[in-house]
């Protein structure tokens, strides 16, 4: 809004040029995201409580989550409006990316606050049926693929992956495209729905996520730095720097209530928003396999599950894992929580480098 309202009047007071600039915008994205979580988080927490939104801890988990039973859950809708609203104040609401991405925000936000709905209010303990849980997120993907595939923006781009570590690689999927951005945003948006079981740990490392997908955002969008590091330059792309930045700002600024002890807990609503919206911006520039890097934790959360399955099943009832997800797992070896949550940081922050790295690297 700022952008299309301010950024004309710099034909007659120079000072308005800085709205011209990506990272000025970006910059006070991140600002008005924590300044939104800083002011209205309290209201936010004492409302559920009010309200009676507590989270229900699931039975099968650790024994000493119990005492976490009754925090305020459904946070999530405090996160969607600090990504929301910094991103419609700052960002060029007239790019097609920018919108994309917060039509996967708030598409992923939706299912997730009717999986909350149905477990805390409506105390239906599995929340929404599975399968309705994963029609809504194929769905989102078919559109976000459709329209990616058939809008032309990137014209013989469009069907490309860009791989990391490699000099000019692309790989064309052709019509498999559309089932490509299908299985990355409804993997993504369900690795970090499972990552969300501790204090800080989900919201910690989307934030981290975030940070990279917006550094390359910037670099994608530009045509002299994507040329410089052999990226695919796409110009649209630039603008997604503000959206993540936004994404940053809302995730510290929830932390500050959602570090252990926790006093706030996002659910599904906003855990299945951020991995979907993730998802997007990794399509969005092309970077669907670095993903696997950058949101590394992500994945080794999920895969453990899919492998304690697998075993369980194939072993005749015995475990690969004390529990599942990983961070469980490590729990009850004797980890505190902060001790799981703060190395799952460190790692990744080790793997976010390593994917920063690659751009140089091709």
């Amino acid at each position: 809004m700022f952008y299309h309202l301010l950024y004309p009047l710099s034909q007659h007071y120079a000072i308005f040029n800085v709205f011209k600039y990506i990272t000025f915008r970006s910059a006070y994205a991140t600002v008005t995201a924590l300044l939104i979580c800083f002011l209205f988080g309290g209201w936010v927490i004492r409302w559920l409580e009010r309200m009676q939104i507590g989270e229900t801890i699931d039975s099968d988990g650790p024994e000493h989550h119990q005492k976490k039973a009754g925090t305020p859950t459904m946070g999530g809708v405090l996160v969607l409006a600090a990504i929301v609203i910094p991103t419609v104040l700052w960002a060029d609401m007239s790019n097609r990316f920018v919108l994309l991405a917060l039509l996967g925000t708030i598409w992923m936000g939706i299912i997730g606050f009717v999986d909350d709905y149905l477990k805390v209010v409506k105390k239906r303990p599995k929340g929404m049926i599975g399968r309705f849980k994963l029609v809504g997120q194929v769905s989102y993907g078919l559109l976000l693929g459709s329209a990616l595939y058939f809008g032309g923006g990137e014209g013989e781009l469009v069907t490309r992956t860009s791989v990391p570590f490699l000099k000019d690689v692309l790989i064309n999927w052709g019509w498999f495209y559309i089932p490509l951005v299908v299985l990355v945003v409804t993997g993504t948006s369900n690795a970090v729905n499972l990552a969300d079981g501790l204090d800080g740990l989900a919201i910690g490392l989307s934030a981290l996520a975030f940070a990279g997908y917006g550094v390359i955002s910037y670099l994608t969008g530009h045509a002299i730095f994507a040329d410089y590091l052999n990226m695919l330059n796409l110009p649209e792309a630039g603008e997604l720097t503000v959206y993540c930045a936004a994404v940053v700002g809302a995730g510290i600024g929830f932390l500050w209530f959602n570090a252990h002890p926790a006093r706030i807990f996002m659910g599904d609503t906003g855990s299945l928003a951020l991995g979907g919206a993730l998802g997007t911006v990794a399509i969005l520039v092309k970077k669907e396999f670095l993903l696997v890097v950058i949101g590394g934790m992500f994945v080794v959360e999920a895969l453990s599950v899919m492998a304690q399955v697998m075993w369980f099943r194939r072993s005749g009832g015995k475990r690969l894992f004390r529990m599942a997800p990983l961070h469980h797992h490590f729990e009850l070896t004797g980890w505190s929580e902060t001790q799981v949550v703060v190395r799952f940081w460190i790692i990744g922050i080790l793997l976010l480098l390593l994917g920063m790295s690659s751009i140089k690297l091709q």
